[in-house]
């Protein structure tokens, strides 16, 4: 009886570290992603999960169209691709958006 409660003991803790370690950090993620996605605006600047930087302006249930680079260049995307969000008026060093992107395009 001994070498059985060892063995599902073992087991509980085998489960129970999967858990902390795999489970539970990919829900939390996954949940952050989730609220990112809700809080963005026609105006933001979000970077894809394929790197490009653009500016969202227009959304809908599932889709948002970023303009890249001058306005002329407009993609449809799935929400899904978006991999982050930078809040339009955000300034970081002084720059603002905007300034941002002129940089980077003039870079």
């Amino acid at each position: 009886m001994g070498n059985y409660s060892v063995m599902i003991i073992y087991l509980v803790v085998i489960v129970a570290m999967f858990y902390f370690m795999a489970i539970r950090p990919q829900r939390k993620e996954a949940k952050q992603k989730e609220e990112m996605l809700a809080s963005m605006a026609i105006g933001d600047y979000c970077v894809t999960s394929s790197g490009f930087y653009g500016q969202i302006i227009d959304i809908t249930s599932d889709m948002v169209i970023l303009e890249f680079g001058n306005k002329n260049c407009r993609i449809p995307m799935v929400k899904s691709a978006i991999a982050s969000i930078e809040k339009a008026g955000a300034t970081v060093n002084g720059l603002s958006d905007a300034d941002k992107v002129s940089e980077k395009i003039n870079k």
